[in-house]
């Protein structure tokens, strides 16, 4: 029985357990001779991600796209493919902290990772050294579907049998909350690791 709230946690990936150096792609930005943010911008278009973290294209194909998008800015597409390259090496890092947070809640009750992600985020996993971690992985890319529509939380309740109402959703974006908030579960917006410690402190008896 767990001495929890909730049955199971469902936690975001980037922006929770995975962290990007916020100068990363500026960086690279610098590094190519390009304004700030160009990279960025190129990737993080909303028509042309919405497509790789929902599976309508390959994590290799948006790259490519995000390449072929840079070509005239980076005066060749050599060059826009190696800036692609450099930024498809980085991988960001894990917070162990809230690592070993979530490996303490596994004891008690499952703990399922919910990630907008493309079809890389089980390389990105092993790479990591996460493949483990989770009691399931909802990648929205094999989805079809993704945050903050109300079947991605669906997907990952049923995923380990628990009703939305009983569920725990971890997310550092807002709106992500707020649906889910909406479909049912509890819902934490991330912002600093002790919110963690707070909501998985244990009730005593």
């Amino acid at each position: 029985m767990s001495d929890l709230s909730f049955d199971t946690v469902l936690c975001d990936f980037d922006g929770v357990l995975r962290l990007w150096d916020p100068d990363g792609m500026t960086a690279l930005d610098r590094a190519a001779g390009l304004p700030e943010g160009t990279l960025a911008s190129a990737a993080f278009r909303p028509g042309l991600l919405d497509m790789a973290v929902t599976g309508a294209i390959s994590d290799d194909q948006w790259r490519g796209q995000v390449a072929e998008d840079l070509a005239a800015i980076c005066g060749s597409a050599a060059r826009a493919q190696e800036l692609v390259e450099r930024w498809s090496a980085l991988t960001g890092r894990v917070d162990t902290d809230v690592l070993d947070i979530l490996s303490e809640v596994r004891r008690r009750v499952p703990v399922v990772l919910v990630s907008n992600a493309t079809t890389r985020l089980e390389y990105d996993l092993s790479l990591l050294d996460l493949t483990d971690a989770f009691d399931a992985v909802i990648n929205t890319a094999r989805l079809g579907v993704a945050k903050p529509d109300q079947r991605v939380f669906e997907a990952a309740a049923q995923r380990v049998g628990v009703g939305l109402h009983r569920c725990l959703f971890v997310d550092d974006t807002l709106r992500h909350v707020t649906a889910a908030q909406a479909a049912g579960l509890t819902g934490l917006h991330y912002q600093h690791i002790g919110q963690l410690r707070s909501a998985f402190a244990v009730t005593d008896s």
